[in-house]
């Protein structure tokens, strides 16, 4: 494929995951010559298994102790992050271009009071006036400031103040789909000559009693013992196991980055998100023409990063599509060793997929009951998302030559 200079690269990746901090634990995960060791906590929020948080020493990106304390694991959890993908770029001690990136962050709601929580499910026990009771205790037992902290957009905020990332700044909001309008937004706008270097990404905490309640209530958390991600069958529970992750990706325009000498991963060929009904074959029919440019790249030297939620019935569609419309291309479900990581989904998946090309990798399988051997290393990359409820993206990766 011929260099423009306004292909988009990618030029840092920050990763974290149960699997380790950092791109040189998951490039050894990626290059690996077996199955990759299974980290999950499955006592700790019995029955719900999650895949944790690894041991962090938080102020080696956010120096001070103060802005730790203000922010949730949810934001520390970015703003770290953020500052990995900064430092692998070479850009964050780079005021100038710093102060002139773009910032567009995938971020959920904050962390809630479960104090606060379990006292008005106690109280409207004993109380018909629910409604009364709900506003006497949301102005009683609420810090105001507890609202400013949990603000969706306080992520991208705390990574303006601690990395001085303070160009323009889009935070979305809605699930998996968010983590795919936020790449996707990030491509065309350097596509177009708008930007020519953003910081794009998003991060998500698992270990949220609150959250896992959220997933539960659509019936999609798996319960008791973990499986392998294709492996999950519906008297498992749903099928969802969640993980405490974050990626965040610095993209460029090749002009950009090489202008600065910056090392590329990959090239991003091609993105794009949708949604609509998942009836009737629509779900099959919209995945197809979101694929399209990926039937150019398939090959045996093509590796396909799906980020399955695992729900049995999606799952097993998903893969259909996948294995019909990519047939030479081996799967991965990369949830079933991080976790899934909802607004951080599709970021995690092109880091995984950035990392395993520029390092041409052998990617094991990461079940391997369903997913097949690759038969060399990989320098073409598909990644897919798929909403628990909504939502749908694809993104196609390939190595410089």
């Amino acid at each position: 494929m011929s260099k423009a200079q306004n292909d988009v690269v990618i030029t840092g990746v920050g990763i974290v995951t149960c699997q380790g901090v950092g791109k040189d634990a998951h490039v050894a995960l990626l290059t690996a010559d077996k199955t990759p060791t299974t980290i999950v906590e499955t006592e700790k929020f019995k029955p719900y298994p999650v895949h944790p948080l690894p041991e962090i020493d938080w102020s080696q990106q956010i120096q001070k102790r103060g802005d730790q304390r203000q922010m949730e694991n949810w934001q520390r959890i970015g703003v770290f992050t953020a500052g990995l993908a900064l430092d692998d770029a070479g850009l964050k001690d780079d005021l100038e271009a710093c102060g002139s990136m773009d910032m567009i962050v995938a971020a959920g709601g904050g962390e809630r009071d479960l104090n606060v929580d379990t006292l008005i499910v106690d109280e409207g026990l004993k109380r018909n006036d629910r409604e009364l009771l709900l506003n006497e205790k949301l102005t009683t037992e609420l810090r105001p400031t507890l609202f400013l902290a949990q603000l969706s957009n306080l992520l991208a905020g705390n990574i303006s103040i601690v990395h001085k990332v303070t160009g323009s700044s889009r935070t979305f909001m809605g699930e998996e789909a968010a983590g795919i309008s936020a790449v996707e937004t990030a491509f065309h706008r350097i596509k177009s000559g708008e930007s020519s270097h953003a910081l794009v990404g998003g991060a998500f905490s698992a270990e949220r009693q609150d959250m896992m309640l959220l997933i539960e209530s659509v019936n999609a958390h798996a319960i008791g013992e973990w499986h392998p991600l294709w492996s999950r069958k519906p008297e498992n529970g749903g099928g969802m196991i969640m993980g405490s992750l974050g990626a965040f990706l610095v993209l460029e325009s090749r002009a950009h980055a090489e202008a600065r000498g910056a090392r590329i991963y990959a090239t991003i060929d091609a993105i794009e998100g949708d949604r609509g009904s998942r009836d009737g074959g629509k779900f099959e029919a919209r995945l197809e023409r979101l694929l399209a440019p990926a039937k150019d790249a398939q090959g045996d030297d093509t590796i396909i990063f799906c980020g399955t939620t695992a729900i049995a019935d999606l799952a097993t569609r998903e893969k259909s599509v996948l294995e019909a419309q990519l047939p030479a291309s081996a799967i991965r479900g990369y949830a079933g060793v991080s976790g899934h990581g909802l607004e951080s989904q599709f970021p995690l998946g092109i880091a995984f997929a950035a990392l395993a090309v520029a390092n041409k990798a052998k990617v094991p399988a990461f079940d391997g009951a369903h997913e097949k051997p690759m038969k060399t290393g990989a320098t073409k990359a598909v990644v897919t998302t798929v909403g628990h409820a909504r939502g749908e993206g694809i993104a196609v990766l390939s190595a410089e030559a």
